[in-house]
């Protein structure tokens, strides 16, 4: 599989998340069976993906063109083409892109492709588990709500 970074074939139908306003861009998706990257264009005054981290899988940014804004844990900074910024695992990985400028933006966003995997959306204190690529193969928990271990489970007898 191949697609171009800069010219405008390739875009795909978005499927998922659904739109919600703020949050509005288009795709390209290269794929295996190991490793996942996506090109996003982000309209200006709009977001990738709400302030998160994954559990199990490490990213990578590359700025394409533009100039999207980057909230971490370190705070927000603007930034430029050519920027390559690691997102780890875990907590100190947490990161949202979104777009201030008047121009749209480009990023690349490379992960492994580990299944399962797990995110946390920081904010809104929900964990992503997902054991499929397919749309309907993920579900939300909020970690507010957790349950106890043995919560549902009954006694057995293991004869």
């Amino acid at each position: 599989m191949q697609i171009n970074l800069l010219d405008d074939n390739g875009w795909m139908e978005r499927a998922w998340p659904p739109e919600k306003p703020g949050f509005q861009w288009r795709r390209k998706r290269v794929a295996g069976e190991h490793l996942g990257a996506s090109l996003y264009e982000l309209p200006p005054g709009q977001a990738t993906f709400p302030y998160h981290y994954e559990l199990g899988n490490d990213e990578l940014l590359v700025v394409v063109s533009g100039r999207p804004t980057l909230r971490a844990l370190s705070g927000e900074r603007e930034l430029e083409p050519g920027d390559c910024i690691h997102f780890p695992s875990g907590p100190d990985g947490a990161h949202q892109l979104s777009n201030r400028s008047d121009d749209p933006a480009r990023v690349l966003l490379v992960s492994n492709f580990a299944m399962p995997r797990a995110a946390v959306q920081v904010d809104s204190g929900k964990m992503m588990i997902r054991w499929g690529v397919g749309p309907d193969e993920r579900r939300w928990f909020r970690l507010d709500t957790a349950a106890d271990y043995w919560d549902g489970e009954s006694g057995g007898n293991p004869e």
